[in-house]
């Protein structure tokens, strides 16, 4: 895929969420990483994110897929990118992730006017994979100059 300049840091993507996406600051989530194409977002593990058993909840490994992705997507595009959302997400989990930090790799697939599809994999912090995912946004600013 040919790379396309980021319009945001993450530092400005942080900015843009404390007023219009307030809730998510408190998650957890840490941008490690940030490229044309590509970030890596980081779940610092809490014991709200842990299921009986003490792994790491698909549901929060679902939210830091959707996560890494929208900030992806704000990289890319700024604020046009405010009303993206999410159309697909296929997961598939492969071991128990543990109680540490997990690693979201988002890479941008295809890129196109109104939808875009990334590739996520996961990782505990020493680099074990534990699953690994498909996600599909509709560019609902499409309209307003995405580009």
């Amino acid at each position: 895929m040919a790379e396309r300049a980021l319009k945001w840091t993450a530092g400005q993507i942080w900015e843009f969420l404390k007023t219009e996406f307030p809730q998510v600051l408190g998650a957890g989530y840490r941008v490690d990483r940030l490229e044309p194409g590509q970030a890596a977002v980081r779940l610092t593990v809490t014991p709200d994110h842990l299921r009986p058993g003490g792994s790491v909840s698909g549901p929060a490994l679902m939210g830091l897929v959707d996560f890494a992705c929208y900030v992806l997507l704000l990289a890319h595009h700024g604020a046009a990118a405010k009303l993206a959302v999410t159309t697909g997400l296929q997961i598939s989990f492969l071991r128990k992730a543990t109680v540490e930090d997990v690693i979201c790799e988002v890479e941008l697939l295809k890129h196109g006017r109104t939808l875009s599809v990334l590739d996520c994999r996961i990782f505990t912090a020493d680099r074990q994979m534990v699953a690994h995912a498909e996600a599909t946004y509709f560019m609902a600013g499409a309209s307003e100059g995405l580009g």
